[in-house]
């Protein structure tokens, strides 16, 4: 009897110990993958910036001996005017007169800030814009989060939880089976409309572009890391785009949609029974602190909003069903052990 209650007290200290372990690894892990990320960018990428530098650098000698009239400082003042003007979206090169914050150049800006994409390429130049993009962020991209996240849950019924469901009750395969071949073929779909056709499409229009460029983009744009360094409608002319607003506006679209879209394959993934046990790995999840009968119920709770997403059953909460479950226990308990003669009510 002592035995056993000293193992059912170190099992759960056991668990404990197993899921910090797991969260160390996982943590040390993390910080191995950012050295590595690091230590391979500056390998590939430091040469390449010292061989930039030294192009300019002998650029710069070079205009200035063929051009003794400019003094040194006065081209270094040239360049930093213009590098400053670029840094907020002011081209300089050339003759364009195309304004970086016309109506829909702004919408494309506030997309980009709503969604924490922010490819840098303009910036608010007063102060009075600073300010209200301060504010007007502080407020958009809460509403943005919350946008998107009733978004994807209504597509996710659709596109996953439905499909699952249906697939699983007809085929009578196991659900964890046939959640991960339906994350897996949404997964290259999403891919392929979203990351490969618009790239293809890019290379056409963007002609300074190659297709690992365009794909780049697209990569880069709709997991919201938004380098920069790549800004649909900046390289081309007029000739090459005589629709520049339309441009913009179909790449803000294209934004929009295709971030829902990834968000509601990361659900999908996310939803998956491999990725629970994984993540039990690394944390304790509440339900391990319940006692067995309000894991039972809360299992079962999880199984019918999954058969029925949009539909769920009006249920009491998981503390009164536990609560309820506990009394009738100890009703049948007393029933079953009570004397015959105290359950007649004569006491002998």
């Amino acid at each position: 009897m002592g035995s056993a209650l000293s193992g059912s007290r170190c099992a759960p200290a056991a668990e404990r110990h197993r899921v910090a372990l797991g969260f160390a690894l996982l943590v040390l892990g993390y910080v191995v993958y950012l050295v590595v990320g690091a230590a391979v960018f500056s390998a590939v990428e430091l040469p390449y910036e010292r061989r930039l530098r030294q192009e300019l650098r002998d650029a710069r000698r070079s205009f200035l001996e063929e051009n003794s009239c400019v003094s040194e400082e006065r081209l270094e003042e040239l360049l930093a005017r213009a590098l400053e003007a670029s840094n907020y979206g002011v081209k300089v090169l050339g003759n364009d007169t195309q304004p970086s914050w016309d109506f829909v150049s702004s919408l494309f800006f506030t997309s980009t800030v709503l969604t924490t994409t922010g490819y840098g390429h303009t910036v608010p130049l007063s102060d009075e814009g600073k300010a209200f993009c301060v504010v007007y962020s502080l407020l958009g991209i809460p509403a943005t989060l919350l946008f998107l996240s009733a978004v994807v849950q209504r597509i996710m019924v659709l596109v996953t939880r439905r499909p699952v469901s249906y697939l699983h009750r007809r085929w009578g395969v196991s659900r964890a089976r046939v959640a991960t071949v339906h994350a897996v073929c949404l997964t290259l779909v999403m891919a392929v409309l979203l990351l490969f056709i618009p790239a293809w499409i890019l290379v056409g229009v963007e002609r300074d572009w190659s297709f690992l460029e365009s794909l780049y983009f697209c990569f880069i744009s709709l997991t919201t890391i938004g380098l920069g360094d790549y800004v649909p409608g900046e390289t081309h002319s007029k000739e090459d785009n005589p629709h520049p607003q339309l441009y913009r506006l179909a790449i803000t679209v294209y934004l929009l949609l295709g971030l829902v879209c990834v968000l509601v394959v990361l659900e999908t993934c996310c939803e998956l029974p491999q990725m629970r046990r994984l993540r039990q790995r690394f944390y304790q999840e509440k339900t391990r602190d319940l006692d067995s009968e309000t894991a039972t119920i809360i299992d079962h709770l999880e199984e019918q909003l999954t058969d029925f997403p949009e539909h769920p059953p009006v249920i009491s909460s998981v503390s009164e069903q536990a609560a309820n479950l506990r009394q009738e226990g100890k009703t049948l308990s007393s029933m079953a052990y009570a004397p015959a003669s105290t359950a007649n009510g004569n006491l002998r």
